[in-house]
């Protein structure tokens, strides 16, 4: 969620930046945006991994909660990946 926040918040400071002619802001806004991007996007290639290897687990133990867990974990991360 971290990610989401500053990916956010660094666009405002990028908007900000570019209306008032402050082009510090507005470049301390961009790194922001793009180190949340990053972290977001890494935190949901985990969770989609970790998805997979639930569900290949459940299929091997043959647990219909494991596998539902899983694919819940890979849902997660791949909206969070978007």
């Amino acid at each position: 969620m971290a990610g989401a926040k500053d990916e956010m918040m660094g666009g405002l400071k990028q908007g900000i930046g570019k209306m008032t002619g402050d082009e510090g802001l507005e470049a301390e806004g961009a790194i922001q945006k793009t180190g949340g991007r990053a972290e977001r996007k890494g935190t949901g290639m985990a969770h989609e991994a970790k998805g997979n290897l639930k569900k290949a687990a459940g299929k091997l133990l043959d647990s219909p909660t494991l596998q539902a867990e899983g694919e819940v974990d890979k849902t997660r991360g791949k909206i969070e990946r978007a």
